[in-house]
């Protein structure tokens, strides 16, 4: 009877043990894919502020160019514009 009641006892140590290596290694690789997944979530945020970066500097570069091709618009639709596209193109002012 006492050798049958260590038995258990022993064969309870170790699964309890198995069960305690098991859960370890589940924390641990847990732990693993959440450092991964983190990690690759800094990567895209970091890769979508420079995209937000670079729209950002075109379309300040594009509002700029509107900004001078209006500029120029109204200077061609001025008589004074007009009479320097006239003699650019060999018309002859009198």
């Amino acid at each position: 009877m006492s050798k049958k009641g260590t038995v258990d006892a022993e064969e309870r140590a170790a699964q309890a043990k198995r069960i305690a290596v098991g859960a370890t290694i589940a924390g641990v690789l847990l732990v693993i894919f959440l450092v991964i997944v983190l990690v690759v979530q800094f990567v895209k945020i970091g890769v979508r502020n420079n995209e937000k970066r670079r729209l950002e500097y075109q379309i300040d570069e594009y509002e700029r160019l509107i900004k001078e091709g209006k500029m120029d618009l109204e200077f061609y639709n001025s008589e004074q514009g007009l009479r320097r596209l006239a003699v650019q193109h060999g018309w002859v002012l009198k």
